[in-house]
């Protein structure tokens, strides 16, 4: 369909576009009625074409926060509104995260444990270039060269709320009263073996703590 001075025309042949991919939903006639199957489209399509990524509200973000889901209280399969910062579960269509897009009309959301980006409740991956800054917040990495001059680095960065700081000097946030522990983890820091061991997480990834 198309629209010109108000009237609506219908296109011979509409065209979709090449790399955009929705979601295949199955059909079963009941009654010769369409009606969705319970076998929702959980196929990862992704899409380099999200409409919602404008409303994203960096400055609302914070990974410091236990990553459980702020209605049911689990930590299973938790995702965070890119809209208004809190963590939701699931993303199907009885979940709190779909629930909450259909509520409030937030639409992009990211999953914490995979690092990947959904658009809710029409339920595709959205991949995208711009959002890498948001992936490397949450889980960041550090190469070697890095590592080696991270002591000689003085340029200060940018957080999502627009303050300068200088990386592996601010402060952790304090949640539940742990400024203790933020205390102890600053002076470990100054450490320069020990943090280099933990900034690479290849060092650890093979430990297995026992119950």
């Amino acid at each position: 369909m198309s629209t010109q001075n108000g009237v609506r025309k219908r296109t011979a042949s509409p065209v979709e576009p090449k790399d955009v991919k929705v979601a295949k939903v199955d059909i079963v006639e009941d009654d010769e009625k369409p009606v969705w199957s319970l076998r929702k489209a959980q196929e990862e399509q992704p899409s380099r074409h999200c409409p919602f990524l404008g409303t994203i509200d960096r400055g609302v973000l914070d990974f410091d926060f236990e990553k459980l889901c702020s209605v049911s209280l689990s930590h299973v399969n938790v995702y965070a509104c890119m809209i208004c910062g809190k963590y939701f579960q699931g993303r199907g269509t009885s979940t709190h995260a779909y629930t909450h897009a259909l509520d409030v009309d937030h639409r992009v959301f990211l999953n914490l444990s995979t690092l990947k980006f959904y658009c809710l409740p029409e339920n595709y991956e959205i991949v995208d270039p711009s959002l890498d800054d948001i992936q490397y917040v949450l889980k960041p990495t550090y190469s070697p060269e890095y590592i080696k001059k991270i002591d000689k680095n003085t340029q200060m960065s940018i957080a999502f709320d627009n303050t300068k700081y200088y990386p592996g000097i601010v402060g952790l946030n304090n949640i539940k009263a742990n400024d203790y522990a933020n205390v102890v983890f600053h002076a470990l820091s100054q450490v320069t073996p020990l943090r280099n061991y933990f900034l690479r997480e290849a060092n650890y990834a093979e430990i297995h703590l026992g119950n």
